[in-house]
């Protein structure tokens, strides 16, 4: 069970997404909207959800279509509240934001000029996040099994200050269209689900969907990506 702390920031968050809320797409029957009675049942109840609270007080929205990956990064390194840069318009406060993220050790790994128009795969993901003091464990689907994506999922959101990012297909849990990365924020055991805390909150809110769904979603040929599936990675301070 989640303390009453969660319940406020489940209000906070849904205060903050007003404002996108008219233009968002409608959601297919097997998803579960964080917004809706159950979906905020299924987070009171929830076996895992350590996460839920540091990413949805550190929650961006993706400054544009091919930032999914930077806006996950960013909420997770906020979350994590490791050493960040400055920013100017903040000046003297330090925070990682879409822009200052990007820098002279990533540029290597990944051109700001290539991310902008498509985006970053699974492994550039894990190599942009290994650019700061964490540990990383990039996983692509087809080199594990449902039952132990479920395990190390959840034994990452049970735990303080661990977090798990997911690269999956849209279309193949009912949205559209393309691939897409966002992190986790919470694991239901009866129910069997995630919950997506999507990044792209102008198109979706958070929506629970069951880990099967889930792991189907990541085990889908990225072709961007040598025709490696896609996947998760497991990050936490190094």
């Amino acid at each position: 069970m989640i303390h009453y702390v969660v319940l406020a920031t489940v209000v906070a968050l849904g205060l903050l997404a007003t404002g996108a809320q008219a233009q968002t797409l409608p959601l297919s029957d097997n998803l579960i909207d964080l917004r809706s009675n159950q979906g905020e049942q299924l987070l009171r109840e929830s076996d895992a959800s350590e996460a839920f609270v540091p990413l949805s007080v550190n929650f961006v929205t993706q400054t544009n279509q091919a930032f999914c990956g930077v806006a996950s990064i960013v909420m997770v390194l906020n979350a994590m509240q490791l050493p960040a840069p400055a920013v100017p318009a903040y000046d003297p406060y330090h925070t990682f934001t879409q822009d200052n993220f990007l820098d002279e050790k990533t540029e290597p790994i990944l051109p700001r000029e290539v991310l902008v128009h498509y985006g970053m795969t699974l492994d550039q993901l894990g190599a942009l996040l290994a650019t700061q003091p964490v540990e990383v464990e990039i996983h692509h689907a087809a080199d594990t099994t449902l039952d132990a994506f479920r395990s190390m999922a959840r034994d990452y959101l049970g735990r303080e200050g661990q977090f798990v990012i997911v690269n999956y297909l849209r279309r193949a849990i009912g949205q559209e269209t393309g691939g897409h990365i966002s992190p986790l924020a919470a694991y239901d055991v009866e129910t069997d689900r995630f919950l997506i805390l999507d990044v792209s909150r102008y198109k979706y809110p958070p929506v629970w969907v069951t880990a099967s769904e889930l792991f189907g979603a990541m085990n889908t040929i990225d072709d961007d990506n040598h025709n490696r599936t896609r996947g998760f990675v497991l990050v936490r301070r190094s």
